[in-house]
């Protein structure tokens, strides 16, 4: 990834750190989250094994997440838990 330079005045550090962090997630990303999140408001959101409904903000952001991953989305890996 090509860095720009921040002393030249063309994008300021705070702009710079945005960018990046909107690059980490894409479009079918933000769409699956989006959605998942609308299903959990209206309370239709169900959980993948147990079909229980979601009613945690964190865990529709994650099931959103994986449903892009299986869509081939843009989508950084997940965090292993450490042993």
């Amino acid at each position: 990834m090509k860095v720009p330079n921040l002393n030249s005045g063309a994008i300021s550090a705070v702009r710079f750190k945005e960018v990046l962090r909107m690059a980490r997630y894409g479009k079918k990303a933000q769409q699956k989250v989006r959605r998942a999140m609308r299903e959990r408001k209206r309370g239709k959101l169900k959980s993948g094994r147990s079909g229980k409904r979601v009613r945690s903000r964190k865990q529709a952001i994650a099931i959103g997440l994986s449903e892009a991953r299986r869509a081939g989305g843009k989508v950084p890996k997940r965090k292993r838990k450490k042993k």
